[in-house]
């Protein structure tokens, strides 16, 4: 077996578990508007996959600037 395919069975399997996790938090709930905050903590998450279980909470803000008068 290569290493490349190895890697990239990891990298599915690391994926899913972060799937998993943001599934447990209840991220994929129909939520109706979602923010850009939400969608990148979603994302951030799932990237993060089993550290998740190890104490990693990530999340994002979105602060969008008030233009100045």
């Amino acid at each position: 077996m290569r290493a490349g395919s190895i890697g990239g069975v990891i990298l599915l399997i690391w994926l899913v578990l972060g799937g998993v996790a943001a599934f447990e938090r209840g991220y994929f709930k129909d939520s109706g508007d979602t923010s850009c905050a939400e969608a990148g903590t979603v994302l951030v998450t799932v990237v993060a996959g089993p550290l998740n279980w190890l104490g990693v909470n990530p999340k994002i803000t979105c602060d969008i600037p008030e233009p100045s008068k």
